[in-house]
């Protein structure tokens, strides 16, 4: 990284923790774990967006990728990888790949990162740019994500980066006890709850609204449906 992306990426977590600062009624903290900004400094952002739009690479907010896709605001990619609160040696599901960058940055805090990409070409792209980064521990696959992905689980935390009407039954399933699915619900281009689901030992879930946010939608067949898994576990609404 040169010394101008290197200033940029400096200003850009300056960003991060002011914006954590001031959402910390909501998201209940104050700061973010150290080694999840040290893993966000760790990836160049400029590499994962377009080249047409590479001045803008690290300003905090979310820029197209092509597809009607984007990569997500860096604070809300930040504040993500934070919620999950995994574990050593973690083995976490993404769903959406998008262009990696949120790949890339959860290769830095877990063993082994499996991520499920419905739209081939973002698939593909991202899986090459993770490879030419030398990032080895993030494989990459073409699906829908709404499945998630059963021959790895259960996982120690799962990630989800786009909104669904509903958290999907099989990411729930695909949880170990203890773990955390992070994931924005509900109406496409509507303010949506960023939604924490922990499956608890006793297989029930506890879950809370840590943020109001807007994705872009979850796509696929399955997505559509409104199981009620929607209103089970706990809610501890913080906004």
């Amino acid at each position: 990284m040169d010394k101008t992306n290197h200033r940029e990426m400096e200003a850009m977590i300056a960003d991060i923790e002011r914006e954590t600062l001031l959402t910390h009624n909501t998201i209940g903290k104050s700061a973010l774990d150290d080694k999840v900004l040290a893993a966000i400094r760790a990836v160049p952002r400029h590499v994962f967006v377009p080249p047409e739009l590479r001045d803008q690479a690290y300003g905090n907010y979310p820029l197209p990728i092509g597809g009607g896709q984007t990569i997500s605001q860096p604070f809300i990619v930040a504040l993500m990888s934070d919620l999950l609160n995994l574990p050593l040696n973690a083995t976490v599901l993404e769903v959406g790949a998008g262009s990696g960058y949120q790949s890339a940055v959860l290769a830095h805090l877990a063993r082994r990162v499996y991520s499920i990409e419905i739209v081939p070409q973002l698939a593909r792209r991202a899986a090459q740019t993770l490879q030419e980064l030398g990032i080895a521990n993030v494989e990459v696959q073409c699906g829908d994500g709404y499945l998630g992905r059963s021959e790895n689980a259960p996982y120690d935390g799962i990630i989800v980066t786009a909104a669904a009407p509903h958290i999907p039954p099989p990411l729930v399933e695909q949880l170990k006890p203890g773990a955390r699915l992070v994931i924005p619900v509900g109406l496409p281009y509507m303010p949506q709850q960023l939604l924490v689901v922990e499956r608890n030992p006793d297989g029930g879930l506890t879950r809370r609204n840590a943020l109001l946010v807007a994705f872009v939608p979850l796509t696929g067949k399955h997505a559509a449906a409104s199981p009620n898994i929607a209103r089970a576990g706990t809610d501890s609404l913080m906004k």
